[in-house]
């Protein structure tokens, strides 16, 4: 299964993962500093949400294409349980 995003998806998921990489930047530097465990804790909290809302786009946008890919797939008389067995598989990875 290939992603393809584009526009206003990609562009959406490339801004949260840059926002998750200053965060974690941002959390070594407060760790190098000997910052206090709640700051730390409260921004590595953020990134790894920054982190997650990305997953999700892509996956949201995954599920899109294999829809599509099931859809044709079953018109087209094909086994489409590796494509949902996939789909699932990558949908755990992120709860």
């Amino acid at each position: 299964m290939e992603l393809d995003l584009e526009g206003a998806d990609l562009k959406s998921v490339l801004n949260r993962l840059r926002r998750a990489q200053g965060q974690i930047s941002g959390v070594i530097r407060m760790i190098e500093e000997g910052r206090d465990c709640e700051d730390v804790v409260t921004q590595l909290a953020a990134a790894s949400r920054a982190l997650d809302r990305a997953g999700f786009a892509i996956i949201a946008t995954g599920l899109q294409q294999c829809v599509t890919d099931i859809d044709t797939g079953r018109k087209n008389g094909e086994d489409t349980e590796p494509i949902r067995n996939r789909l699932e598989r990558l949908f755990l990875s992120l709860a």
